[in-house]
């Protein structure tokens, strides 16, 4: 378990199997891994494939229970392994959210989680789902409801 910020941290399976006693919610990424979610802790799951390039949907499911829950809890993202999909998603959080750019918040998770290894293309899928989050924000769309800024583009990036 490592902290990334004074209330986001990473993990991997087990971390998330046996959350130490401070953790209040858990975003678990893997979707090739099955957990039993912790008791006393919010859970929830957004099924990332390990090494492969993340859909931005999916990104930005995991975003926004990031953004509805990082501010008031102490919470970790964890995938099997802490060093790929937990630390892309903490690394989309940090730039869609918190406004970082996609080189400080890569250069702070790193600094944070030796040998992170973020998913291919994740700088390219960031920006999508900022696409996405600005286009909702200009037609007062709120999280569920679709607003992709250019479904023809992004249909064939799938």
């Amino acid at each position: 378990m490592h902290y990334i910020t004074d209330t986001l941290l990473v993990g991997n399976a087990e971390d998330a199997e046996r959350p130490a006693p401070f953790i209040e919610a858990i975003l678990f990424v893997a979707g090739d891994y099955a957990i039993d979610p912790p008791g006393g802790v919010k859970f929830a799951q957004v099924p990332l494939v390990e090494f492969g390039e993340a859909d931005p949907h999916d990104v930005l499911d995991a975003v926004e229970w990031l953004e509805e829950n990082a501010p008031s809890q102490r919470l970790m993202v964890c995938c099997r392994a802490g060093l790929g999909r937990s630390v892309s998603m903490v690394i989309a959080y940090l730039c869609c959210v918190e406004g970082m750019s996609y080189d400080e918040a890569l250069e702070l998770v790193k600094a944070r989680r030796p040998g992170a290894t973020p998913l291919p293309n994740l700088e390219q899928t960031i920006q999508k789902v900022q696409q996405i989050r600005r286009a909702r924000h200009a037609h007062g769309r709120t999280r569920g409801q679709e607003a992709d800024p250019s479904p023809s583009s992004e249909a064939g990036s799938r």
